[in-house]
């Protein structure tokens, strides 16, 4: 006979896979899983990387020793208040367009000297790809609560919005998924965690505001390049390389469809 703990996970793996679990049943573990989320955004630990990331935004570093402090995200040189909730966006500059992370690349290449290939090459969370995610995080403090306000007018940008929808749409690897076999569809969800249509306004929101965001299960903070790759790696499709045109154009497309959405950065996620 099972002991009684080990029966109700037996029971409730079962309801979970059957259709005896109810809409009902399923709405109480989805509010239940909403306070778990809220009770830990309370504390975000994101909060320990922008703090590093601030630090580093005011240190003068590099063959120039010269801090960011003048790096221009597109708001003008040294301003991040509500810079990262209009990126990515086209820099006349570099005549790219750029996210926050190729952009922050490019400010520390021309205020600091450092080489871009240093972050490129580095792992996840190592070297110089780890300070530029503690910097993702003090720039996208600053927009939190700022809305969503993506410039689509230079064609540079359309370019590559359509360039991001095939993207989405895009099916490869050895399981033929896109990123539209998950957030494709409304309704959808994978163990209990939802899965924003990213096709809609709103799903883009949710799913583009809330990003980079700290990752429970991984205990770490993750920007929007680690989010991408990381897609790619689930796809079991061959990763793009950081700050790839693909992932730009991937951002460009999710953050303009979430225009008019709410930033809530960083996030927390399970």
């Amino acid at each position: 006979m099972l002991a009684p703990k080990k029966y109700t996970v037996f029971v409730l793996a079962a309801l979970l896979a059957g259709p005896a679990f109810s809409a009902s049943a399923s709405d109480k573990l989805l509010d239940g899983i909403n306070e778990y989320r809220e009770a830990l955004a309370d504390g975000n630990p994101s909060e320990l990387a922008a703090a590093e990331g601030e630090e580093l935004w005011k240190t003068k570093r590099g063959p120039k020793n010269s801090s960011l402090e003048r790096c221009d995200l597109g708001l003008g040189p040294g301003v991040i208040k509500g810079a990262s909730a209009q990126l990515p966006r086209f820099f006349k500059d570099t005549g790219k367009v750029q996210d926050l992370e190729t952009r922050l690349m490019t400010c520390m290449e021309t205020l600091q000297g450092l080489d871009p290939q240093a972050v490129v090459k580095a792992g996840w969370l190592k070297g110089e790809k780890e300070k530029v995610a503690a910097l993702v995080a003090y720039v996208v403090t600053e927009s939190n609560g700022h809305k969503i306000k993506i410039d689509m007018r230079p064609p540079e940008m359309k370019k590559m919005y359509e360039m991001g929808k095939l993207a989405f749409y895009h099916r490869a690897g050895p399981m033929d998924f896109s990123c539209a076999t998950c957030h494709g569809e409304q309704g959808k969800r994978i163990r209990m965690q939802e899965l924003p249509d990213l096709r809609t306004q709103e799903g883009a929101a949710a799913g583009w505001g809330s990003w980079p965001a700290y990752r429970v299960s991984a205990g770490q903070f993750w920007t929007m390049q680690h989010r991408l790759n990381d897609c790619y790696r689930q796809q079991r499709a061959a990763e793009p390389i950081y700050g790839a045109d693909v992932t730009i154009a991937l951002s460009v497309y999710l953050a303009a469809t979430a225009n008019g959405g709410k930033v809530v950065t960083p996030g927390i996620k399970r």
